[in-house]
């Protein structure tokens, strides 16, 4: 969502005859696009503007703190007086920044507009995007479902949805600009609903669009897959068979404290629907370890969970107490650190041997690869893209660019990538089949 916001802000600047440049050390103004959801962001913008201002030296910068650090925290960053922050505005503010600059410009007073709307979607700006193979699109923003444990319903604000028509005609543009992929966004994507019109109907009218082959989504709640979503998207051959279904965690009594609104029971009834469908759909997961109180025994229930389900690939994190939430209210944050990296070290294990045995699986199959670089950090003589799933699948570079799709056969696998190598169109039909 941040990298959408910050072509968002480019596109409502350069409007605005801003000039970009491409090395901050040349800029006069500095924004940093901000996240609060877990302390270690907080501490990297605070780490950044420090070396910003001291590569300025004395030299005139005005820095800005931009999304949602800039709403949880809006009086600690602006009486903050070693940050040294001229301006700050929320994810719902981001069309008054020519302003607030030029306020600070003329007048050397800090500026700031941390509102949060009930109705922003910035549905009547395009943005203007890097060159690249995939497009964020916010299809809704804000959230309603108040985790205990999350700060966004306090930083973005209330879930409101753009209609539609809008988003597919943004999807056209896309076309036009030669994106195949389009990645749906919003802090609970799959609630989205604009009059009678809710995410399947979304999803179907999207994959209508000619010229888009890929359609992906995130980030997803479990409470909200009916089966009308899950039928689209088993069935719909543009959108991509990989679902991100976040746990958090596998005890019915840690979920009750989080307010995550389903058992454990409910979430793998959620797994099984999905499986029934398509039991190729990749499932991939985020794990909070050491919510307040979680005991030994609760942590096991998570081992569990993550066992049966075998995600292709789990994103796995401490807690980290944020302020403003109810938990950072309401509860200690009392298991201890040290227990905290054990058990995120336990569960990142499981979850090596799962990816390492789900991608030998693939081995001798032939996938549809999008490619994303033709030449990988390591090697000039190799590209990289991926699947359908979102996998990595790197193979020996060739005759294509950014953006072409290549049929390749699996060879070789590891927890985190795929190798194999380049095949002839003629096979594609029998390597989809076997794959989808």
């Amino acid at each position: 969502m941040n990298e959408y916001d910050s072509e968002l802000i480019r596109t409502i600047l350069i409007k605005e005859k801003y000039e970009f440049v491409q090395d901050e050390t040349e800029a006069s103004i500095v924004m940093l696009n901000t996240c609060s959801v877990r302390e270690n962001a907080n501490e990297k913008v605070y780490n950044r503007i420090h070396r910003i201002r001291k590569g300025a030296g004395k030299k005139p910068l005005l820095i800005g703190v931009l999304g949602c650090m800039a709403t949880n925290f809006q009086t600690k960053l602006l009486e903050n007086s070693r940050l040294k922050i001229d301006f700050i505005a929320g994810p719902d503010s981001y069309k008054r920044l020519p302003e607030l600059i030029q306020e600070v410009s003329k007048t050397g007073e800090k500026s700031f507009d941390t509102t949060l709307s009930e109705f922003e979607t910035y549905s009547d700006v395009l943005p203007v995007r890097k060159d690249g193979v995939n497009a964020w699109i916010a299809v809704m923003r804000g959230c309603n479902n108040f985790c205990t444990f999350c700060v966004v319903p306090f930083t973005r604000g209330r879930e409101r949805s753009r209609s539609p028509e809008n988003i597919v005609e943004e999807v056209k543009k896309l076309v036009q600009e030669g994106f195949k992929q389009v990645t749906l966004l919003g802090q609970n994507v799959n609630s989205y609903r604009h009059e009678e019109h809710d995410f399947a109907d979304l999803l179907e009218k999207v994959s209508t669009v000619s010229g888009i082959e890929r359609i992906r989504f995130i980030s997803p709640h479990p409470k909200d897959f009916p089966r009308k979503l899950l039928r689209e998207i088993a069935g719909n051959p543009k959108i991509c068979k990989h679902i991100h279904l976040p746990l958090q965690a596998g005890n019915d009594r840690v979920l009750d404290l989080m307010n995550r609104t389903y058992t454990q029971e409910e979430y793998l009834k959620v797994v099984d629907d999905i499986r029934t469908l398509d039991p190729n759909i990749s499932i991939t997961t985020d794990i909070i370890v050491g919510f307040p109180t979680e005991t030994d025994e609760e942590f096991q229930d998570t081992v569990k969970v993550m066992k049966q389900v075998e995600y292709d690939s789990a994103f796995i994190f401490k807690y980290s107490p944020r302020e403003r939430t109810l938990a950072y209210k309401k509860f200690p944050d009392d298991v201890p650190e040290e227990k905290k990296t054990e058990r995120i070290v336990f569960l990142n294990e499981i979850q090596k041997e799962m990816s390492f045995r789900k991608n030998k699986s693939q081995v001798g199959q032939i996938q549809k690869v999008l490619v994303e670089k033709q030449q990988t950090r390591k090697s000039e003589n190799e590209s990289q893209g991926r699947n359908d799933a979102g996998k990595i699948v790197v193979f020996p570079a060739g005759p294509y660019r950014v953006g072409d799709f290549v049929n390749i056969k699996i060879t070789e696998a590891s927890a985190n990538v795929l190798r194999g190598e380049k095949v002839e169109m003629g096979m594609e039909r029998w390597g989809m089949e076997k794959l989808l």
